[in-house]
């Protein structure tokens, strides 16, 4: 377990890539890093907080109400909030900063790329469990889920040494799982674009079409067993009603180094 006063740098990036039978293609990469601070230990979970690097701008900043933001992590169950109320002003400031009021929350808008319009505080958790590489069960052996995934698949050991290990799991692809994502960001854009679309009618302009992938995730621990790293990588092909085909690739790795104070062992 971290001791108090541990801080650590949690690297988030990505790299996507897509090509079409008529000759498309596109990429995109990006990558986002956090610091997770440990403020206290409990019998039951840690308090942590978690912020924006210290080198982030003050565009950064003013874009990111969300951190810092302080947490419970218990040892069974869900992340909560601890600094709810503080959260919530810093998005009221936020708001006005930007010319809005309440009434914008929840809609799409386009500046540099498409924009969620978030102001719920509990969001946060979601973003957290993002750079989250916590593995209760890391064996070979051991059962493997992704929400992505059509079903869990067991953990295989590929190395293994005195300092480290790495697992790795190899999962179907849930078609339903994409089609919907792909139909939630049809609707954004629809929003934008003042086209509005149902998503019961882009569900089922998606539903014609043929989705089949795998996701591959691989797991990197250090000596105490901890993740230090996770890979995934999602390829997916899509048959559209024309015959055209398209091709996805994604590769998300998630990093966590640890930049001052002690850490024990497990």
């Amino acid at each position: 377990m971290p001791r108090v006063g541990a801080e650590y740098e949690i690297t988030k990036s990505y790299q996507t890539s897509q090509k079409g039978s008529d000759g498309s293609s596109g990429s995109s990469s990006g990558r986002n890093v956090v610091i997770e601070r440990v403020l206290a230990a409990r019998d039951d979970g840690l308090e942590l907080e978690y912020d924006l690097p210290k080198d982030a701008s003050a565009e950064e900043r003013r874009a990111s109400w969300q951190f810092p933001v302080r947490v419970f992590r218990p040892t069974h169950g869900p992340i909560r909030l601890l600094n709810r109320d503080e959260l919530e002003g810093r998005v009221e400031t936020w708001l006005k900063a930007a010319g809005w009021t309440r009434a914008v929350c929840g809609r799409w808008i386009f500046t540099w790329n498409a924009f969620l319009i978030d102001c719920n505080p509990e969001s946060t958790i979601s973003t957290l469990q993002a750079y989250d590489l916590r593995f209760s069960d890391l064996r070979e052996g051991a059962p493997y889920h992704d929400a992505e995934a059509l079903a869990p698949e067991v953990l295989v050991r590929k190395a293994a040494g005195p300092n480290a290990a790495t697992f790795t799991a190899v999962m179907t692809i849930d078609p339903e799982s994409v089609r919907r994502a792909r139909a939630e960001l049809d609707v954004a854009i629809g929003e934008i674009m003042q086209k509005p679309m149902t998503l019961d009618a882009a569900l089922h302009e998606r539903g014609r079409e043929r989705v089949s992938g795998t996701i591959t995730i691989t797991l990197e621990a250090d000596s105490a067993g901890n993740v230090k790293r996770r890979t995934k990588v999602t390829r997916v092909e899509t048959r559209l009603p024309n015959g055209d085909a398209e091709s996805h690739t994604s590769t998300e790795t998630v990093e966590r180094r640890l930049l001052s104070g002690l850490s024990a062992k497990r």
